[in-house]
């Protein structure tokens, strides 16, 4: 794994045979701990190609579909920019609603389709499983760019690059990250949680209502890894200890009850009061958009984090097109 400041020298060029060449990636189950250290080391090498000469011609005549069938703009725009720097092309669908779906065209046949006129799509889906479900209809790669409230295996892998980066590769082993906020509906927490699972001597702290507590699935999950994790209702007590602080909104649209959001909308703000008591050396992320969880005052404080995860993010999809596209 390179570091900071040493390149990978990545051997880039067409590599059928290559482990990742055609490959979907659809759930961070899917990774070992030695593909973490590989697709960061591909994504550091992006990060400093990237930094020297802005876009270069790796993915020339390669075209990728980013299919959204949810409203985004940063996993969306991340993808465009990744496939752009490379050389490569986009179709954008980001209105699902006025294509063919709306006439009733099922997931399996649109990507079919667009598999005819594309060589990896990227697909957002408000249904859990439906990244595995196109994968199964497509003969060309398939990125799951988040499914419902199951997974978003790219955020995740950005998120871990993010700590690399930001606090260095060797020291995720032994840190205490906290998640706070929606960690119910928060598909990008329960894919973090499942990857920060891979390192040792980690203990995950859980601070949310009552209502939107980390699934009992997740945490079963972890418990058989015999890693400590902790729920709270409130920051206080474990923000000191804390290494990473990921934040997350809660996410309106996920309540049936509107009543339900208005009661926990405002229950956590990261603010520079509340960070005095936090470490000097640590960071806070958070996979945006906020709205109102972490004061606009904070965002000058070195230890927000969460435009650079931005950034980091364009080099990790960066990486992972060219590696299913057998060109890492």
């Amino acid at each position: 794994m390179p570091t900071n400041s040493q390149s990978a020298h990545l051997p880039f060029g067409e590599n059928k045979n290559a482990e990742w060449y055609g490959k979907d990636i659809i759930s961070v189950k899917q990774f070992s701990r030695k593909d973490l250290e590989y697709i960061f080391g591909v994504a550091h090498e992006m990060r400093g190609m990237v930094e020297r000469v802005g876009t270069f011609d790796l993915l020339k005549g390669k075209i990728l579909a980013n299919l959204f069938y949810e409203p985004s703009t940063r996993t969306s725009s991340s993808f465009t920019a990744a496939m752009e720097r490379l050389g490569g092309s986009v179709i954008p669908i980001n209105e699902v609603k006025y294509s063919s779906v709306s006439k009733g065209e099922s997931l399996p046949d649109t990507i079919r389709t667009l598999e005819c006129y594309a060589d990896v799509i990227v697909l957002r889906h408000p249904e859990t499983g439906s990244a595995a479900i196109a994968a199964k209809a497509a003969k060309k790669p398939v990125i799951n760019a988040g499914d419902g409230v199951g997974e978003h295996p790219t955020q995740a892998l950005l998120d871990i690059f993010t700590i690399y980066e930001e606090l260095g590769a060797g020291q995720v082993d032994g840190m205490t990250v906290t998640m706070l906020g929606d960690l119910k509906y928060g598909r990008t927490v329960h894919s973090l949680t499942r990857l920060l699972s891979m390192f040792t001597n980690i203990k995950l702290n859980y601070v949310s209502p009552e209502i939107l507590k980390m699934p009992k699935e997740v945490m079963d999950e972890i418990a058989e890894k015999n890693i400590p994790q902790a729920e709270f209702n409130t920051l206080e007590k474990v923000l000191p200890e804390t290494d990473v602080l990921y934040v997350t909104r809660v996410q309106k649209e996920r309540f049936e009850d509107p009543a339900d959001y208005e009661n926990v909308k405002g229950a956590y703000v990261i603010d520079p009061e509340i960070m005095k008591s936090a470490k000097k050396e640590m960071i806070v992320m958070h996979p945006l958009p906020r709205v109102g969880e972490i004061s606009t005052d904070f965002d000058d404080d070195p230890r927000a984090a969460y435009f650079r995860q931005m950034e980091y993010g364009l080099y990790v999809r960066m990486a992972l097109l060219a590696m299913v596209l057998g060109k890492a």
